[in-house]
């Protein structure tokens, strides 16, 4: 779904389908979170932590505070009852 709503932001015409992609996400969150799957909030920024972040790639960090944290995050991570089922896929900083 994720996926699907930032393919459909450059698209004029079809906001009626972008509110749908949104509504339904929203609507399964809602869900999964009933069942306790949450995303990861707030990883960008963070330092990278091999138990909850997956590194696809290293880029050059804007400054040096930023090195060894993720500055990009490129999927969500998600947690069922505080246990990672799905780690963020991020970019570190080097």
């Amino acid at each position: 779904m994720e996926r699907a709503i930032a393919n459909n932001t450059n698209l004029e015409d079809i906001a009626v389908v972008r509110e749908g992609f949104h509504l339904i996400h929203s609507k399964l969150l809602g869900i999964l979170g009933a069942q306790g799957v949450k995303p990861m909030m707030d990883v960008k920024g963070q330092p990278f932590d091999t138990d909850r972040h997956e590194a696809i790639t290293k880029a050059p960090a804007a400054s040096a505070d930023l090195k060894g944290k993720v500055i990009d995050v490129l999927e969500n991570g998600y947690t069922l009852h505080d246990k990672v089922i799905r780690y963020a896929k991020v970019v570190v900083g080097e």
